[in-house]
């Protein structure tokens, strides 16, 4: 990989404060496995938390889209879209023309231009923002593309504990939205929201959140809603079989997917008033972690691979046949891996008074039938964890490579 394919990894740090010397800024930032990232250089007086936050900046042109392999941010929007009547392949190049040049503005901590920013995050950095575009199976024939649909983009199959509202499922296109500040977050969300204009309506729009950068005394993956360590089993840049799990090579098919992923997002809602009934012993049985720092029930480390054939004295699996660590183990399906970047989102109580809260799942991969499907499949059969969950919204995006220098988000595939 280049230098340039590394950047979203690390932030540049940039200054509003001084246009002249070397000037550099220290940041943290949740990263694609829930650790932190630091990005600093070397300046004449240390900078504050807020301006550290404030101060890194994420390309918007590169190898992949910003927003995959990026530290992990604080807050998060997704929104899906439909094309309006009579909008077709023209004005969808239109669209991605214009969501395109307002994602690189905001990413660059700039104003949008002519005339019409907001001012929602008027003194804001760019705080780590990224915007990322993806398709969605309808799209292609909306626009007379058909000859141009991944075989991956087929529908997903049905799961048994699926109870999925079809008014918070699909759509046409599809916006992922990440950034450390919320003002920030919130100020590209409805830029992008007004350049829709009249070419495309929005079809549904979730709200997520993390943990912020520096709320920890050192890196530390996320925690989710149950308290639960997530994201210790991801698979990891660098690793030699990471890029084919994750992107579509170059060589792949089809052409204009080349660098791409392909994001399954689903909507889970956690039944926390049935799980914090539970003992820690009959938590940490379902997930087979300790809750305490995510450590396997076998010893370790976080980081140990837990060992599903050790047992306990009674001769009985330590870690059970229905944890989620075992169900979900590549060891248990066949290899089967997706990168998990999932923010947490809380939409209020419920008529009953629990908490309607739970994971923005947001899972990135080469292939879904060769990712997520067979995970899931499994999951269906016999997952622990499946009794404090309900699967409420889901949906599938093509998410083409990362624009090079002077192109647009999908101008491969809308004027190839």
């Amino acid at each position: 990989m280049t230098q340039h394919d590394h950047e979203p990894l690390e932030p540049r740090a940039v200054s509003r404060r001084r246009l002249l010397g070397t000037v550099g800024a220290a940041g943290l930032a949740v990263g694609a496995t829930g650790g932190a990232v630091a990005s600093a250089a070397v300046r004449d007086e240390p900078p504050t938390a807020l301006t550290s936050l404030g101060a890194t900046r994420v390309p918007f042109h590169g190898t992949h889209q910003a927003g995959i392999l990026t530290p992990q941010q604080a807050h998060g929007h997704l929104a899906a879209f439909d094309l309006a009547p009579g909008a077709g392949r023209k004005q969808a190049a239109a669209l991605l023309r214009r969501w395109s040049a307002t994602a690189r503005e905001l990413m660059e901590g700039e104003a949008q231009g002519g005339g019409r920013d907001t001012g929602i995050a008027l003194d804001a950095g760019p705080s780590s923002l990224t915007v990322t575009f993806g398709f969605g199976r309808a799209f292609f024939s909306r626009t007379g593309l058909t000859d141009q649909l991944p075989t991956e983009l087929a529908p997903l199959p049905e799961f048994s504990a699926d109870a999925l509202d079809k008014d918070r499922s699909d759509g046409e296109l599809w916006v992922q939205i990440g950034a450390n500040d919320a003002l920030v977050a919130f100020h590209a969300l409805r830029a992008l929201q007004r350049e829709a204009g009249e070419t495309a309506k929005l079809r549904w729009q979730m709200n997520g959140f993390n943990r912020s950068p520096g709320a920890t005394s050192h890196p530390m993956t996320v925690r989710n809603l149950m308290g639960q360590v997530d994201g210790s089993n991801n698979p990891k840049p660098g690793e030699k079989d990471f890029d084919a799990r994750v992107f579509v090579p170059a060589s792949g098919t089809p052409a204009w997917m080349a660098h791409g992923s392909y994001a399954v997002v689903r909507r889970i809602r956690m039944l926390l008033d049935d799980w914090d009934k539970k003992s820690l012993a009959e938590q940490e049985r379902v997930i087979g972690r300790r809750k305490s720092d995510g450590a396997p029930l076998t010893g370790g480390s976080e980081d140990t691979e837990p060992d599903l054939d050790k047992r306990s004295a009674d001769g009985s699996p330590v870690i059970a046949a229905d944890a989620h660590v075992r169900v979900t183990s590549p060891d248990t399906n066949g290899g089967a891996a997706m990168l998990r970047r999932p923010f947490s989102y809380h939409d209020g109580f419920r008529d009953d008074g629990a908490p309607d809260a739970g994971l923005l799942f947001i899972a990135w991969q080469a292939d879904p039938l060769r990712g997520f499907v067979p995970v899931q499949r499994k999951l269906d059969r016999g997952d622990a964890l499946s009794r404090f969950t309900r699967h409420e919204a889901s949906a599938l995006f093509a998410v083409p490579g990362g624009p090079g220098k002077g192109e647009y988000v999908g101008q491969r595939l809308l004027e190839g």
